[in-house]
């Protein structure tokens, strides 16, 4: 994971005493001027931070990089933004992400995405840039909320405890980087379980943030604005995939004239989490796997008649956005270590597929979690989400898959951001629009 730029590591060399001791005395005498000039904070800051207690650390390595995960109780508040009953289909096709190097602007309104999943608690802060916006800070963890809910349909005191304790650290960071607004989600393990309304409510208590249970129609939506930038520019048509831990979102796009329409979507009840803990993750063999494809075909063909395109009539492309997708780019591509920059928007064939999946199910348990692209956290999940996505390709035999690690969060961010009319404006362009309507 790339940080946000480092001020320099600490002096530490033989014969720099003196020095730190002098950076140290102009540190203390700078602190005590700033304690003593009056701080103007606005109401809607003020809100964010009342009640609330933060520490802020530096790590041994010098890098500044917002609260550490110790973070203390933080009241958020309420989020303060309209509620979306859509997507725009006309957001357009072009490359929106930008590195995550840059400085802030004064006057740059911060952005914050939250989802909540059955696997993955993400979180993603942003400003508005000129080609969309520029990620400025951002946080995941695997948390297996959902982890058992298929079998005793309520979330465990572990899974909740696990999360509780990330969504802290995100409330931290929301803080820290001065958000201004925000949108919260959970999705598939909260509507699942019956004590989820009151998990939501307990992360209210504890943590300061209040998310909301998205149904699964608005998941779909967010998912596709926030993929959509990779679809082919000549494409006509593409189905976009997104393979969760509690859920598998399929969604038809017609595209014409570099716009999106979402002809037909559906949302099924199975994913990584729940397929892994339906026939097994750790130990899986050919006949168990051959089981999940089995176990999932109905669905996915009902889909297929839905949206009136199976194996004769293939989308242009697949578009799949998930840690499944991104999970089988990284292996095919050899890298000792993950990296989005190689693997998001990457091209995969549908026999490049094939081979690393082959290669997966040849592996044990032990040396899938010692894969620097999985590791032990998915060890046990990858094969689940291998299964759904050869269920996929056989009924949408295309020859192209667009990887795409980007989804939700980002879907978010895009949405808000076009609300308030500053998507794809940086702070300049937006100083010059409201300077020419004076």
């Amino acid at each position: 994971m790339r940080r946000l730029p480092s001020d320099g590591p600490v002096d530490a060399k033989i014969g720099g005493e003196k020095s730190a001791h002098k950076s140290s005395k102009r540190r203390r005498r700078s602190r005590r001027r700033r304690k003593s000039l009056p701080v103007s904070v606005s109401p809607q800051r003020a809100e964010l931070l009342s009640a609330a207690t933060t520490v802020q650390t530096r790590p041994a390595n010098g890098t500044l990089n917002g609260p550490s995960s110790d973070v203390s109780q933080l009241a958020v508040g309420p989020n303060g933004f309209k509620a979306i009953s859509g997507v725009p289909d006309n957001l357009g096709l072009r490359d929106f992400i930008q590195p995550r190097n840059a400085g802030r602007a004064p006057g740059d309104p911060i952005y914050g995405a939250l989802d909540l999943g059955t696997n993955n608690c993400r979180l993603l802060i942003a400003k508005p840039a000129s080609s969309g916006f520029q990620v400025i800070d951002a946080f995941s963890r695997i948390v297996r909320l959902g982890e058992g809910v298929g079998a005793s349909g309520r979330l465990s005191d572990a899974a909740m405890s696990r999360t509780i304790d990330a969504l802290r650290v995100c409330a931290g960071k929301l803080a820290w980087q001065k958000a201004s607004r925000f949108r919260l989600i959970a999705t598939e393990a909260c509507r699942m379980a019956e004590n989820g309304p009151s998990f939501i409510d307990r992360v209210a208590r504890e943590t300061g943030l209040r998310l909301e249970i998205i149904d699964r129609g608005l998941e779909a939506q967010l998912a596709v604005a926030g993929s959509a930038a990779l679809l082919a520019p000549d494409a006509s048509n593409a189905l976009v995939f997104d393979i969760g831990g509690g859920s598998t979102e399929l969604m038809w796009l017609v595209i014409e004239h570099g716009n999106y329409r979402i002809a037909k979507w559906t949302s099924l009840p199975f994913g990584v989490v729940t397929l892994a803990e339906l026939f097994g993750g750790i130990d899986v063999t050919e006949r168990s796997f051959e089981d999940m494809i089995n176990h999932i075909r109905p669905a996915l063909e009902d889909f297929a008649v839905a949206c009136g395109a199976g194996p004769e009539t293939p989308p242009d492309h697949l578009l799949g956005t998930s840690g499944t997708v991104t999970t089988i780019a990284g292996v095919h591509l050899s890298l000792m270590r993950y990296d989005r920059n190689k693997v998001d928007g990457c091209w995969l064939r549908r026999n490049d597929v094939w081979t690393v999946t082959r290669q997966l199910l040849a592996m044990s348990y032990e040396q899938r979690a010692a894969s620097p692209c999985i590791g032990r956290d998915r060890a046990d999940l990858v094969l689940a989400g291998c299964a759904i996505l050869e269920g996929i390709q056989s009924l949408w035999p295309s020859e192209l898959i667009r990887v795409a690690d980007r989804g939700l969060r980002e879907g978010i961010l895009t949405t808000m951001m076009v609300e308030d009319g500053v998507f794809g404006r940086s702070a300049a362009q937006r100083s010059v629009a409201a300077v020419s309507l004076v």
